[in-house]
This record gives structure tokens, C-alpha cells and sequence, in this order.
């Protein structure tokens, strides 16, 4: 599934009308219908009937016995036979749906306002109006400016909604309590809007998150960035949020995907293949994704005559002293995620107290010295080691130590496989600043899989300042640097050198647990020693660690009660 920015959209928005000639009256008209749909779905679902299945607009005239239940039988069918019909061709049944309106009081039917800005969004919102009022609810459209204001498509469905004789109101001159309603459609501000929602769409926006109904919000709800996220003051908290042709990308990133609610993409007219033929980079991370997009085979088939060297090598260099649990960690994910064999490297003075820690690994001593801490002149064991292993990975647990930087400068110029950086590999990494640019460029892939606060050290620039953008910020440093970056947190990021990237939508918040990010490097230098490329190897990883985790929570009741240990074990 693509994801895109607000001018993406707009992009996207005006091929479809511009140079494929579907009106935008008809993508309006599209969208309105499916907020409606979804609107009638939420009821349906708060007095626990089934929908049956029906959209508003469809074209199965059949299905008014299905929507005459869910409406609780305020719909009529009315059937016509029109010739002998168990002759082919000679005629059949007709059957009609309608209204009646004079069978119910209005008073006991469910009451839904749709809040109305003066921009496209708004118009989407006047077509729900109209096919809310179609199947029976009372609907009341409040409009935030003038309806005088409304220009385009959105005018059109203005005057559309006078013709019918709709109920409108305009905010701030007209009496208006929604603590009433049955429920509120928010169609006040689009996917172009930017900055904090200004008077009076602010007011109402309080008003509506104040009222306790459920909100239905179209596109993204009012006050959230579509591109990054970031919450703006006051922002719609919805139940559910229409999302129009394409999911946006603040959709999936907090703080914004906290109050969207359950988000539902919905087709409107703009083809679905559209986003790739013009150059959209970016998806949201599911099988059909690493499948389709990545080739990955889900199913991590083994072939019947494999043996373990089938199956890679992979080093960890990893684990000290005082943080040897880290390295353990990163080890048995390899192993656990298929790796045929595993070779541990660790300080000479460790290496006795780790003895049969994992029974199935296998151990190098690889800085010698008393105090069970890496040092500078332990390059050239590793690099001994590196020649005959598939993969490296490096950093969980390491520690810093003088002359770090010339260390892992030597590992970064001189090994010739895949590399895994993470954890004190990354804060090496950054602090070499400027000298960094004078490293010999590496022809085989490298991995980095930092933290926010790690990615803020090798950008340079505030935690904060990294998670208001996530998607930009690792983006923009895997094109730049050559690197497949992966972005941790709540809907980790995978970014691509090529510039396409993927937003993880597996993993839950007891995985924010020590130890959890070096198994992931565990598993995804264990990929990659399985011949998967980086990108593969670091969107599946990320996809299982995640899958992994949700395992492990079930198994353990509570996600709190999950750690890193339990992740390996249920990949």
C-alpha cells in the first residue's frame, strides 16, 4: 500500500483530472459515498448489526433487504414481475428501494452533523450529507464560513444540498449543541492545510472533541499534519478516519496515528497503480508489500538438500563486561532466524564467563587484555575472523574505548561482506563527524539500525527534531550517506539508498524493552548471511521482530511482561 504527502496527492489529484478526464465532481461525489458508507458502518457496528455488506452507491439494487435491516426496517422494497422469468431473456424481476419517510418520526432517527470547511474537504462532506440523508439519518451540515465562501466542486455540492432542502447552520451565528448528536463527520480541514487550525475552525474543533460522539474524520482528521504527523492545537481526535485513494503519511506516524482513530483507505476513481507509475517511494510495510515490492519469500522456505553452510555465516561482534547480555542477544537472534552458523566475538577476558551460554554458538576472543573491554588493536582479529563469515554485525554492548573511530574505520574500508551497525557502532559512527566523508566508500551493503537519540547523533540535530519528521529524516540520510537506514520506534522506518521506504506496521509498546533492538540486529544480519539483500533483509527483519513481539505478548498475557529474551523465542 502507497503512501503519500499532501502534495503527492494534489499531484496525483490533478493527472487523474487533468490527464486521464475523470471530473472531479466524480472523485467528489466517490468520496463522499465512502465516508457515508463508513459513517453507516460505525452505526451498524454500535448496535451490533452487520452491514450486510452494503455500500452506499452500489449498483446491487439486491441489496435493500440487507440495508433495510441495518436501517432497522425504515427502508421498502417493492418488487415488479415483468414477464415469465424462467425464461432466459424474456424478461425477470425488478426491484426498488425507497425511503418512507412518513413511517418513523424524525425525532427518533439518529442525528449526525458534518462539520464543513470551505475547501474540497468540505464538499466531500456535503455528499455524505446528502447519502446519510438518503438512507435515513436526520443530518444537520454545519458550515464553518459562509457558504457564500465555497468555491469549485465544493459550491456545486453547496447548491446541491439547498435543492434538497438539507438542514445548515452556520457556526458562531446560529444555535448549535453537539453534545446532542448521534454522531459528527469532520470535513473542516484537508490534507493542505498547515499550521495550527485558526478561528473559527478552532472553536468548532473544541467543540466536536468536547461533545463525547463519535467522530468520523475525512481524509485526516482537522489539526493533523498529513505529511509528518505533528498534532497541531486543537486537533479532531476521531474514531475513524476516511483516508481518499491513498493512506497519508502522518496517518502512520505518532503522534498523528494516536488520534485518527481506526483509519480506513477508501477507492474513489484514482487508479490504484497510479502512485508507482509517478515515482511514489514510499509503503506501508505488509506480506503483500515484502512480497510484491521486495520479492521476499514470506514463508523462509528451506530447500530439502540445505546444509548449514546453506545457510550463511554470521559474526557478531558484540557484548563487553559490563554489557555482555547484549551481544548474547544479537548472536541467538542470528541463530533463531535460520543462520546456519554464528561465531561470537568477544574480549579474551569474557570469553570464559560466556562458555555455554548458547550451547549452539560459537566463540572468538578478539581483543586481548585483562579488563574484558574492546580495544583499537582487536581490528585486525576481526578482520581475520570477518574472511571466512558471510556477515558482520557490530555495536551491540561494545562500549567506547580509545581509538574506536580508527577501529571501526578499518572494519567499514577493509570487510568485504555486508555490514550491521548498531548501538555503539552508531555512536562511533557519529562521532567521527566531518572525517567521515573522508572513509573509503563501501562496495558491499551496510545495515545502520538506530534508535531515535542515535539518529539524532549522526544527524546533528535534536531527539525531537528526528521524531517530529521520522520519514524524511531517514530517508533523506540512507540517499545521502548509501545506506539501507532503519528508523526504530513506534512504526519503525526501513529507508532505501534508491530513496524508497517502508513504514513497519507490526510490534506493539512492550517491545521498548532493553535488549530488543539487538536482537533485531541479530535478525537482520542472520537474513542477510541467508542471501537476502539489505533492503530485503532489513524489511523482513524488522517485519518478523515486530510479528515476534506481538507472539510473544500473547504467549505472556501483557505486552509489559515481554522482553527481549521472549522475542527471540517467538520468531
Amino acid at each position: 500500500m502507497y503512501m503519500v504527502t499532501a502534495e503527492e496527492m494534489r499531484q496525483l489529484d490533478r493527472y487523474t483530472i487533468d490527464r486521464l478526464g475523470i471530473p472531479a465532481l466524480t472523485l467528489m461525489e466517490n468520496a463522499g459515498c465512502a465516508v457515508a458508507d463508513e459513517v453507516l458502518k460505525l452505526r451498524a457496528e454500535r448496535s451490533g448489526k452487520s452491514n450486510g455488506g452494503f455500500s452506499v452507491g452500489t449498483s446491487d439494487l439486491t441489496r435493500g433487504i440487507e440495508r433495510a435491516e441495518v436501517l432497522g426496517s425504515q427502508w421498502a422494497e417493492e418488487v415488479t414481475h415483468t414477464g415469465p422469468g424462467d425464461i432466459p431473456g424474456h424478461g425477470g424481476v425488478i426491484r426498488t428501494e425507497s425511503w418512507s419517510q412518513g413511517r418513523h418520526d424524525l425525532r427518533e432517527r439518529e442525528h449526525w452533523y458534518i462539520l464543513v470547511g470551505k475547501g474540497n474537504n468540505g464538499g466531500d462532506g456535503l455528499v455524505a450529507a446528502r447519502h446519510l440523508t438518503d438512507a435515513g439519518l436526520r443530518v444537520t451540515v454545519v458550515y464553518v464560513e459562509p457558504p457564500d465562501t465555497l468555491r469549485g466542486e465544493a459550491a456545486a455540492q453547496r447548491d446541491i444540498i439547498v435543492a434538497l432542502g438539507i438542514p445548515v447552520i452556520l457556526y458562531g451565528r446560529d444555535t448549535l449543541d453537539l453534545r446532542g448528536a448521534s454522531g459528527i463527520v469532520d470535513a473542516l480541514l484537508g490534507t493542505g492545510t498547515q499550521g495550527p487550525p485558526r478561528e473559527p475552525y478552532a472553536s468548532l474543533i473544541r467543540e466536536a472533541n468536547a461533545s463525547g460522539v463519535p467522530l468520523v474524520s475525512v481524509d485526516v482528521p482537522s489539526g493533523l499534519d498529513a505529511d509528518t504527523g505533528t498534532l497541531h492545537e486543537p486537533c479532531i481526535r476521531a474514531r475513524v478516519t476516511v483516508c481518499l485513494a491513498y493512506l497519508k503519511r502522518g496517518l502512520v506516524q505518532y503522534p498523528g496515528a494516536g488520534t485518527a482513530g481506526d483509519v480506513v483507505v477508501r477507492y474513489i476513481g484514482i487508479p490504484p497503480g497510479l502512485a508507482r507509475e509517478c515515482g511514489v517511494q514510499l509503503r506501508l510495510l505488509t506480506r503483500d508489500t515484502l512480497r510484491a515490492a521486495l520479492d521476499v519469500d514470506v514463508s523462509r522456505s528451506r530447500v530439502p538438500d540445505g546444509h548449514k553452510g546453506t545457510y550463511g555465516h554470521v559474526l557478531v561482534a558484540a557484548g563487553s563486561l559490563r554489557m555482555s547480555g547484549a551481544g548474547l542477544l544479537a548472536a541467538r537472534a542470528a541463530l533463531r532466524i535460520g543462520s546456519g552458523l554464528v561465531t561470537w566475538a568477544v574480549p579474551e577476558a569474557l570469553l570464559p564467563r560466556v562458555i555455554g551460554a548458547a550451547p549452539e554458538l560459537m566463540l572468538a576472543a578478539a581483543a586481548a587484555g585483562g579488563d574484558g573491554e574492546w580495544n583499537a588493536d582487536s581490528a585486525d582479529e576481526l578482520l581475520q575472523l570477518a574472511q571466512a563469515r558471510d556477515v558482520l554485525a557490530v555495536g551491540p554492548g561494545l562500549g567506547r574505548f580509545a581509538g574506536d573511530t580508527g577501529w571501526l574505520r578499518r572494519l567499514w574500508e577493509e570487510y568485504g561482506g555486508p555490514l550491521v551497525l548498531d548501538a555503539d557502532a552508531l555512536n562511533i559512527l557519529a562521532s567521527a563527524g566531518p572525517e567521515l566523508e573522508a572513509w573509503k566508500p563501501r562496495s558491499a551493503a551496510v545495515v545502520l539500525t538506530p534508535h531515535p537519540g542515535e539518529m539524532a547523533r549522526l544527524l546533528g540535530i535534536p531527539t525531537a527534531e528526528v521524531q517530529r519528521d521520522r520519514i524524511t529524516h531517514a530517508r533523506e540520510y540512507a540517499r545521502t550517506r548509501g545506506v539501507t537506514l532503519v528508523l526504530k520506534g513506534a512504526r519503525t522506518v526501513i529507508a532505501c539508498p534508491d530513496g524508497t521506504a517502508y513504514v513497519n506496521t507490526t510490534g506493539h509498546a512492550g517491545m521498548a524493552t532493553g535488549g530488543a533492538g539487538d536482537v533485531l540486529t541479530g535478525i537482520i544480519a542472520g537474513l542477510l548471511a541467508q542471501g537476502l539483500n539489505a533492503s530485503q533483509a532489513a524489511a523482513f527483519g524488522v517485519y518478523l521482530h515486530g510479528a515476534a513481539g506481538e507472539t510473544a505478548a500473547r504467549h505472556r498475557q501483557h505486552p509489559a511482561s515481554v522482553i527481549a529474551g521472549d522475542i527471540i523465542e517467538a520468531l
